[in-house]
């Protein structure tokens, strides 16, 4: 059994996970600031290069620390957004996503993009810094329970990482309602210096606004640590949202010591659920992703982590078929036997999950249905030669 090729995403890794966030630099008011360094770079603010950036501890170590208020007043002519935010150099949203999860972005930290789960929302926006009063275009991309912040290198149409925040660390606000004043937001959070954006138009901060709440109310209710990844949240697959996202993370994320076919290539998913089974070589049951598809199903495990997927084994539907035994054990479980293999028993945890899979597993018995033989056709009468 080998192990799939997998394509790093970043030049290196530290000792600071990106979902515990890259805090650089301590600001004046004593809130851990995102990035401040970098963004002074590249807006040409400050007097000469700044100082290296410090690294920090997670953000469990951090003390609290409450942030002084600062006064925000934004002039209208001082801001310019591209009103085209379908498009950057030229590209689409659609290009822009798959470059996001197949190339490499510059100055990457942490775990490869695809582990964050589906893209819900993005656009370019205008970052204010409330501190250096400097504007600056920036790559807004919601994951399914992180928000990435990324700069943009026009000159090699490249972008560069800034810093990813967890949903459930942070709070969002509509900065102004006065439809005169431009259409900006505001991040913050207890660990996080605040962050001004401003968007293109009242529709795209609405689509901001409506979207974090919605993934942040979600990730609120797993209850796990900011630094967990989007299969954590996922998993287990309760709810519908999560079955669908997590079909969708399946076909794009590596799956380690893969063989045969690619996942890619055995069509789209019909039904996922997170079972134990077990069999009579093993003692006790091991917890299994048991995802069908048309013709197979397709058996994986996951680390302790919720981080790495790793493929178990595939079975042929044709040659199996589920057998009931909830009415025999009182749980609900089922058999998976075929041609060539030994009795599977599987365990569901839900009821949904159990009436799910039997009805599709389910082979009626084949029965030979004979045709009736047609009648024969009408003779034609022959011509009487007169």
């Amino acid at each position: 059994m080998g192990c799939c090729s997998v394509t790093q995403r970043h030049t290196g890794t530290d000792e600071v996970g990106p979902d515990e966030i890259e805090l650089l630099e301590i600001a004046g008011t004593g809130v851990w600031s995102l990035a401040e360094t970098r963004q002074s770079v590249r807006n040409g603010t400050g007097p000469g290069p700044p100082p290296p950036p410090v690294r920090c501890p997670s953000v469990k170590h951090l003390i609290h620390e409450e942030p002084k208020p600062v006064e925000r007043k934004i002039s209208c002519h001082n801001i310019q957004v591209h009103q085209d935010t379908q498009m950057v150099w030229g590209w689409s949203k659609e290009d822009v996503h798959h470059r996001l999860y197949t190339q490499p972005i510059r100055e990457w930290e942490g775990r490869a993009a695809h582990t964050y789960g589906d893209i819900i929302y993005s656009s370019l926006v205008t970052l204010h810094n409330t501190h250096t009063k400097a504007m600056g275009e920036r790559y807004l991309v919601l994951f399914s329970f992180h928000l990435l912040i990324l700069a943009l290198d026009h000159s090699h149409h490249d972008f560069i990482y800034e810093g990813i925040l967890p949903l459930s660390a942070v709070e969002v606000r509509i900065i102004s309602q006065d439809p005169s004043s431009p259409y900006m937001f505001e991040i913050s959070g207890p660990m996080v210096d605040s962050k001004i954006f401003v968007c293109a138009s009242a529709g795209d901060r609405k689509n901001w606004m409506d979207n974090i709440e919605d993934r942040r109310y979600k990730s609120l209710r797993q209850q796990l640590s900011p630094s967990h990844s989007a299969l954590a949240y996922l998993l287990p697959c309760d709810e519908t949202w999560k079955r669908e996202e997590l079909k969708r993370y399946l076909l794009r994320a590596p799956i380690w010591q893969w063989e045969g076919t690619s996942i890619q290539h055995m069509g789209l998913p019909v039904y996922l659920s997170l079972v134990h089974i077990t069999n009579s070589q093993k003692q006790g049951p091991q917890e299994r992703l048991l995802v069908l598809f048309q013709l197979d199903i397709l058996i994986l495990s996951v680390d302790k982590q919720r981080v790495r997927v790793n493929y178990e084994g595939r079975l042929p539907r044709r040659s199996i078929q589920a057998l009931e035994r909830s009415a025999l054990t009182g749980t609900l479980e089922f058999q998976l036997t075929g041609e060539l293999m030994e009795p599977l028993y599987v365990f569901c945890t839900y009821p949904e999950d159990y009436q799910t899979w039997i009805f599709q597993l389910q082979q009626p018995d084949k029965e030979i249905h004979t045709m009736p033989n047609p009648p024969a056709p009408p003779l034609i009468p022959k011509k009487r030669r007169s």
